[in-house]
Parts: structure tokens; sequence; C-alpha cells
């Protein structure tokens, strides 16, 4: 998720890393931190893959920066996630936040809603955060006050992220 979230934020513009690093920390960093140890590596990864340019301009403070910036490689590997999410970046709630935020380079409506579609199907499949025996428990059937509270949010969250997705699917597939 971290080389999407880059490619995501590069083809919007060029940023130089500390830029990229808070956008990205404010996409998803609240639940998942990202470290100097994992962010620079991966720009070093897409650099040396072609699917990052960079080059040196001088800071505000005098201390050099490396502007980064997307290449045509790089689109097009934004691209091809974008159209196919591994099954994790579908059932992650995390995850598929960042793919839909990104969403919208994908140039085709059509290809956009398959995306939520695969969302929308995996919402629909019986689940619960509990079980017993196998089979998914309710909040009715929690017989904690917590995890009621936590099988009920669950549960308004997901109906209101169908409807949103059942919206969306049926604008772009007009």
């Amino acid at each position: 998720m971290l080389e999407l979230s880059i490619l995501g934020f590069l083809a919007e513009q060029p940023l130089h890393g500390y830029e990229l690093k808070e956008r990205i920390k404010a996409l998803s960093g609240h639940v998942r931190p990202v470290s100097d140890g994992a962010l620079y590596p991966a720009i070093t990864r897409l650099v040396t893959a072609g699917k990052l340019d960079q080059h040196t301009e001088d800071g505000a403070s005098a201390a050099p920066r490396r502007v980064l910036s997307l290449t045509e490689t790089g689109r097009a590997d934004l691209l091809e996630r974008l159209r196919h999410p591994r099954p994790t970046e579908i059932t992650d709630q995390v995850r598929f936040n960042t793919v839909l935020s990104f969403l919208r380079h994908l140039p085709d409506p059509h290809e956009q809603a398959a995306v939520l579609r695969r969302r929308l199907d995996f919402l629909l499949t019986p689940s619960s955060l509990f079980y017993r025996e196998g089979e998914p428990v309710t909040a009715e059937e929690a017989g904690d006050l917590f995890r009621q509270g936590v099988l009920r949010v669950a549960r308004a969250t997901g109906e209101a992220e169908r409807a949103w997705l059942e919206e969306a699917i049926a604008t772009l597939e007009k």
C-alpha cells in the first residue's frame, strides 16, 4: 500500500520526500504509521524500477530537497494496481480506502465501477468480527455489551458503505 500511495500522490504533482510522507501519514498514518525506514527504501525501489524520477532543488533553509515525480512507467503501474487490486486491498478497510483515494486516476468509469463492485460483493458476504461454532455472531447475539457495540458500529458503517457503493456504481455505469 505504501507504493500505491507514493504512486498515487505523485500522479497528482511532484513532491519532495517530506511532503510525500506527510500526505501518506494523513491518509493512513493514524492506522498504519509511515516510517522513514519504510518510505525511503520504497522510493528507492520505485526510482530504480524507472517508476519515479528525482531531482534536487534548493530547500527553504539552504538544505537541498529531493523532488520526486511520476514517470510514464510509474503511471502505467499505478493504473494497473488500481485496475486489479489484490484481494487484501478489497477486504481490508484501510487498504481499500487507499485504493479508493486514487481510483479517480483510472480513466474508465466502467473499470472504476468494477473495483467498487468487488468491494460491494465482499461486503455482501455474511461475516462478523466474532464467530461461534463457525457461524458469524450478530450484535444481538454477542452477549457482551462491548462486543455488541463493536458489532453495531461495524453494521452501521457497513450499511453506509454499501449504500454509497451502490450509488457510485450506478453513477459510473450510466
